[in-house]
């Protein structure tokens, strides 16, 4: 089964993250991304840029609003996403674990979720 991983932090202030700790911080993703296709479960994984390049578009009815930010305000923001073929949500617990989610100090959290198989254009 397929599982998207959602990572969730706090956002740092512009050049409060050292860039040592950024590189950290990459080299350890690279490292998950790395053993994950070795296991041929990796799919894929980005980083999202930072909230403030967010556009939201609500729908209202009819009319559709379009808004500049996320979705949400709150402190934990989302960083980014691992999509992984697991066997079972054991293993993808497993490949959480090792997903980084601290930035600047603060703690965060990867959600999963698994995939839901979409329905073709026959049903």
């Amino acid at each position: 089964m397929r599982y998207m991983l959602l990572i969730y932090t706090t956002e740092a202030e512009p050049g409060a993250v050292s860039a040592e700790e950024m590189a950290r911080v990459a080299a350890t993703h690279r490292q998950v991304m790395d053993d994950a296709a070795k296991r041929k479960v990796f799919v894929a994984a980005e980083p999202l840029r930072s909230t403030d390049t967010a556009t939201t578009v609500r729908r209202r009815g009819d009319r559709f609003l379009t808004l500049d930010g996320p979705f949400a305000e709150t402190k934990e923001q989302l960083a980014g996403y691992y999509i992984l073929e697991c066997a079972d949500l054991d293993e993808a617990i497993d490949w959480a674990r090792r997903i980084p989610t601290a930035c600047g100090g603060a703690e965060g959290c990867v959600e999963i979720r698994p995939i839901a198989p979409l329905a073709g254009p026959n049903g």
